[in-house]
């Protein structure tokens, strides 16, 4: 959540590179990182907007909330649930 607001063409990139790993574990990605996607296009002069900012901590969020990628607390038992068929 710490993740400062990316300024320019490369710190946008480092972000996205970073959210994408993490990508199949949140629900509606693409469409979430889309305006940030768009500053990475080149025809598209770079330019913050209102948009880029709700994509932005909309990604942080998501990213530091979804019950995945917690962490499981020592000393507390958990479920691990797995899909092992081949569909």
């Amino acid at each position: 959540m710490q993740w400062p607001r990316p300024s320019n063409f490369i710190k946008v990139k480092s972000f996205l590179g970073l959210t994408r790993y993490y990508a199949r574990f949140v629900k509606d990605f693409s469409k979430v990182a889309s305006p940030l996607t768009n500053l990475l296009k080149k025809v598209v002069k770079f330019k913050w907007t209102n948009k880029s900012e709700e994509a932005f901590q909309e990604l942080k969020n998501r990213l530091t909330s979804a019950p995945i990628l917690t962490l499981p607390v020592e000393d507390e038992d958990y479920t691990i649930y797995s899909d092992v068929s081949k569909n």
